[in-house]
């Protein structure tokens, strides 16, 4: 249960800041660098091999932002817009801590 009050509150902070920058045009979005401080409290990664796993123990091989609910983006694209980083696109290759497998 835990896990998916988790999940319902990542996906509706990532719903409203969506939401609230949906004026923004996908060309103007920047890529989430790993140095950004939200990226740092999610521990993003732009390639997921990378992933701390003694910090996050929960990451799994074959997890990526490719394959997270939260990536916008088209199966074969390099980057897309992500909606826990509202307003910036992440490496398909990538990781973070919010991570939840697509369906």
């Amino acid at each position: 249960m835990k896990s998916s009050r988790r999940s319902f509150m990542i996906s509706a902070v990532g719903l409203a800041s969506s939401l609230v920058l949906s004026h923004e045009s996908s060309a103007d979005t920047t890529l989430v660098q790993e140095s950004d401080a939200n990226a740092q409290a999610l521990g993003y990664r732009t390639d997921a091999s990378k992933v701390d796993r003694a910090k996050y123990p929960k990451f799994q091989a074959g997890q990526a932002c490719a394959n997270c609910q939260f990536f916008q983006g088209k199966a074969g694209d390099a980057t897309a817009p992500c909606t826990i980083f509202a307003g910036k696109q992440v490496h398909a290759t990538g990781w973070c801590s919010a991570y939840v497998k697509r369906a």
